[in-house]
């Protein structure tokens, strides 16, 4: 992230093109900011302004600042950062902001981490790992450069190739080419259909059948995911073959050739083959002819659940970033929405999801109309009860694994390390990836689920990493902030400039005082001060 971040604001063209509006709204040109007016009429209005629904007021510029930060580009504002967005006194600062940080490239490779971990976290098998890089490398370019979540996900479909070169693969490696998991999972992320409970009976709780789940998987039979050796190294490549011989081995639960067509199996008779499923597309019936080629069925199915008139796929987005943003879903799980599940505020939902299918699903429109809400900017609060009014205030958000390392990466000034050879080879042995093997966790999965462990506690107290950084030490940080600021109570308040991007309350300041005047040893107190902040709830979270 560049420091200079609040010189000439970039433009970022964000102008809208118009939104579809329900039966009572009139299409317009808006910008995010019309749109996000609206959209925090409609919360006020699905809440019925009844007394417990009086939301709480908006943060101030300290909060904003560094929320907007984590949620965008994945770190904290620097000091610089700070003291220059609290001496800007423009009205639109904040949208600048917004701006400002969606053209940053780090916001790419923030977004490409975080969706790297909806893919990568269901995996069904390790070596799914190897294509990581590949993935995180494409999806920063995407986000980067904006390419809409509709050409993103046909991607995702229709990838073939090799995974360590083709990030688009990632998905379709994750469940090593299994067309039964890979369609799950499309169903999941795309659409926020959960069908894959439908596999072996009739959906519990939804009206999808087994017979639509196959047919579904009638899709993807001709795609399989072959191993190869490069210079030595274990590889794989994303492949599909249109032959009409059907010689897969049933021994293994490898599977490196695809079948000409999905059969679902004969519960009552295991051993029989099963009948040959059509592949048609469960929320509209549309189908394609057993025999296609697998090119033309993946594309059709891309096409089917892109379509402007899929609901689902535009709605399964804008809720999971409304979530990932404000703290809760329309839908919660963000991942679980289905015609028969319970929707916070409808009208709310439709409107937005609208309006991204008219932007062509511009995802920095999204983020930048978002963003601009009263719901967004709101300070936080502990995670409702049931009986409460949704979105009355933002939630706070425990850092992703990738966010909390950044943060220590820029509060202690720690290098980026991958700690590979010179060859291509999966980055999971850096200490960056260590780090997440701790902190790591699933983003699709409800946030009050997400709970803190024992051998992350003891990771902030060990880590060699951390505390070769949280010294008073010559060359780090904390030992250049002292010798330069002899005044105590203003290297207290650079130190939480710098770790929490606020100024001190009086009383923080003088607990931190008494703590040096006890000590006696300014090096010790102040990184005894250091760790004490590092470790705090307010860092640990985005709140």
């Amino acid at each position: 992230m560049s420091k200079d971040r609040f010189g000439p604001f970039l433009l970022v063209a964000i102008l809208v093109t118009g939104v579809v509006g329900l039966s009572d709204l009139v299409q317009a040109q808006s910008l995010p900011a019309d749109v996000a007016a609206r959209i925090d009429q409609l919360l006020v209005a699905e809440s019925n302004n009844t007394a417990q629904g009086i939301p709480v007021p908006v943060v101030d510029d300290e909060t904003f600042l560094r929320r907007v930060f984590m949620d965008l580009v994945g770190e904290p504002p620097t000091t610089e950062d700070v003291i220059a967005f609290s001496l800007d006194g423009t009205v639109e600062k904040r949208s600048s902001l917004v701006r400002q940080l969606l053209a940053d490239v780090s916001y790419g490779r923030n977004w490409a981490r975080y969706w790297r971990d909806v893919i990568m976290y269901r995996r069904s098998d390790e070596r799914a790992l190897l294509s990581v890089r590949a993935l995180e490398s494409y999806l920063t370019d995407a986000f980067n450069n904006n390419t809409s979540w509709d050409k993103l996900t046909t991607e995702f479909i229709t990838a073939r190739g090799n995974i360590r070169e083709n990030g688009k693969t990632a998905l379709i490696m994750a469940q090593l080419g299994r067309p039964e998991e890979t369609v799950a999972e499309v169903s999941r992320i795309f659409l926020g259909i959960q069908i894959q409970c439908a596999q072996c009976h009739d959906h519990p709780t939804d009206r999808w059948t087994r017979e639509q789940f196959h047919e579904l998987v009638a899709f993807f039979p001709r795609v399989a995911v072959r191993p190869k050796r490069d210079d030595g190294m274990l590889n794989f490549e994303v492949v599909a073959s249109d032959s009409p011989i059907e010689n897969r081995s049933r021994s293994t639960n490898n599977r490196y050739r695809g079948t000409p067509e999905h059969r679902m199996p004969d519960l009552e008779n295991p051993e029989a083959r099963g009948e040959i499923m059509k592949p048609v597309f469960f929320l509209t019936g549309d189908e394609v002819p057993v025999g296609s080629l697998d090119a033309d069925r993946r594309s059709q199915l891309a096409d089917w659940i892109t379509d402007s008139t899929n609901p689902w796929f535009a709605r399964a987005f804008v809720n999971r970033i409304w979530a990932e943003l404000v703290g809760e879903g329309f839908y919660d799980p963000v991942d679980d929405l289905g015609p028969g599940r319970k929707c916070s505020s409808p009208k709310t939902l439709d409107y937005l999801a609208a309006a991204f299918r008219e932007r062509g699903h511009d995802i920095k429109w999204l983020f930048a109309t978002i963003l601009s809400t009263d719901a967004y900017q709101r300070a936080s609060r502990r995670r409702r009860n049931v009986e409460e009014l949704p979105f009355q205030a933002n939630c706070a958000q425990p850092l992703r694994a990738d966010q909390l390392y950044s943060s220590l990466q820029t509060v202690l000034e720690i290098p980026e390390s991958n700690a590979t050879s010179g060859r291509q080879r999966s980055s999971r042995f850096s200490p960056r990836n260590a780090f997440n093997s701790i902190f790591g966790f699933d983003p699709s999965i409800r946030r009050e689920d997400v709970a803190g462990t024992i051998p992350q506690a003891l990771m902030m107290m060990n880590s060699p990493r951390i505390n070769q950084y949280a010294t008073a030490e010559n060359g780090r940080m904390l030992g250049r902030l002292l010798r330069e600021v002899t005044d105590d109570r203003q290297a207290i308040t650079e130190l939480y400039l710098r770790v929490l991007s606020r100024q001190p309350t009086d009383k923080e300041v003088n607990s931190c005082l008494k703590y040096r005047r006890d000590l006696r040893d300014r090096g010790e107190a102040f990184e005894d001060i250091l760790w004490a902040l590092i470790n705090s709830a307010e860092f640990l979270h985005r709140k």
